[in-house]
């Protein structure tokens, strides 16, 4: 490299030093993917190069702040929400859109960072349906023991409180919960038995408030996780959320095994929505990729809808086609409802609950001979029935094989005749 900056100084000369210096930058800059500069020479961060690069190229767009890589997310990084939070109302709709549909069922989804993964994954599997909204209501780094920093029962009961309309809830926690737990002036160290106790009681109080309030609380169990430890301590959480779930008669949604491999354990890929072996879990063995928050969104995107659709209203029975603004106002009133019942459509025939019982054992008749056999007689059933047991009882109580018929396939026995003759000559 040495040798190259020297060949290239001498070919710009020494009256060129400033530009044969900018030259061997620009040489390297190209090698490396550097970038050209007008002097003085400041660094500029990579994000805003992009940026002002895609602004000189599209400058009708509006961008905001830039975003900071950090391994495996983006600091800074918006939700890709559509239906955001779900706090204070929209915005007016830009001219030419469509105006935002009323959301007639809304999903609070709470916990710490991978409730917000399951709120993100939700986001993706209902962007067709405007009318259901998940609210991002989990926060990072939170948990139930550090109540000191996020105080998630009290938190529970403003939310509750508030005038947010909630038809169900999501609750996806615990990530972050294995340190002591203070109580009072005593500490007790990590799934011993008085922490589980507390634990458990603290589990109970956000159950209570959902409860009290008659809104659905699914609580997600916890996956497997990258490290033997951690993941031995997840499902230590997993025992007391699914035990304080039977207690009160709630759902606890199990996913274990839903992210483990075929022997029960770790593993980073695995099957997406389509079957595919794509990546699932990120870098640091807890938290989820794209396609992982959308396969761990749809294991409750089943009771999310069957909840959606039992909130419906009813359609209503009776329609007035006749009346004013109706579908016979419509048709100029031309079709009107029956005023009588002369008028009215006959009533239509019952349907019978089940039909005619068809015996399977029974000889097979038809119910009338005259097209099967016409002028003769119908055979007794009897001797058919009793030739049938006796070719049953032969094969399955003897176990013997039923016997041969001449010119059938089992039919093994030695050919006489014509045949002999010409085969013993």
């Amino acid at each position: 490299m040495a040798v190259i900056a020297l060949a290239l100084a001498v070919i710009f000369g020494c009256g060129q030093g400033a530009q044969a210096q900018d030259a061997v930058s620009d040489f390297f800059d190209g090698m490396f993917g550097g970038y050209r500069h007008a002097h003085p020479r400041i660094w500029t961060p990579p994000w805003e190069r992009r940026e002002s690069r895609v602004r000189r190229l599209m400058p009708h767009r509006e961008y905001g702040a830039p975003t900071y890589w950090h391994g495996e997310s983006w600091a800074g990084k918006k939700s890709k929400s559509r239906k955001g939070s779900g706090e204070g109302p929209a915005g007016p709709p830009a001219p030419g859109e469509n105006p935002p549909v009323e959301p007639s069922f809304v999903v609070a989804v709470i916990g710490d960072s991978l409730g917000q993964m399951l709120a993100d994954g939700l986001d993706e599997a209902f962007e067709a349906k405007p009318e259901l909204r998940v609210l991002h209501k989990a926060k990072e780094s939170s948990g139930l023991v550090r109540d000191d920093f996020y105080d998630w029962p009290k938190a529970v009961r403003e939310l509750l409180a508030s005038n947010q309309r909630i038809d169900m809830a999501l609750m996806m926690i615990g990530s972050n919960d294995r340190q002591a737990l203070r109580d009072g002036s005593q500490t007790h160290e990590a799934l011993s038995p008085r922490w589980r106790e507390l634990y458990a009681a603290r589990v109970d109080a956000i159950r209570a408030v959902f409860k009290e309030k008659k809104i659905p609380l699914v609580w997600v169990g916890l996956p497997v996780m990258k490290n033997e430890r951690f993941s031995a301590d997840m499902a230590q959480f997993n025992e007391i959320y699914r035990d304080r779930a039977a207690h009160d008669g709630g759902v606890y949604l199990d996913l274990w095994e839903a992210f483990a491999d075929e022997r029960n354990q770790y593993d980073a890929f695995g099957p997406d929505l389509n079957g595919h072996i794509v990546k699932l879990r990120s870098a640091d063995g807890v938290h989820f990729t794209d396609a992982g928050a959308r396969k761990l969104a749809h294991f409750v995107e089943g009771d999310i809808r069957r909840a959606s659709e039992a909130a419906r209203p009813p359609p209503s029975e009776s329609v007035n086609l006749g009346a004013p603004g109706g579908a016979g106002a419509a048709h100029g009133g031309a079709e009107q409802l029956p005023t009588s019942p002369s008028q009215a459509a006959p009533p239509l025939p019952e349907r019978p609950a089940i039909g005619r019982v068809q015996s399977l054992t029974a000889p097979m008749t038809p119910p009338s001979e005259e097209l099967a056999r016409r002028g003769k007689a119908t055979p007794s059933p009897e001797p058919n029935a009793a030739a049938a047991r006796a070719l049953v009882e032969h094969i399955f109580v003897e176990g013997r094989a039923p016997p041969p018929q001449p010119g059938r396939a089992d039919d093994f026995s030695w050919p006489r005749g014509g045949v002999g003759a010409a085969g013993s000559r």
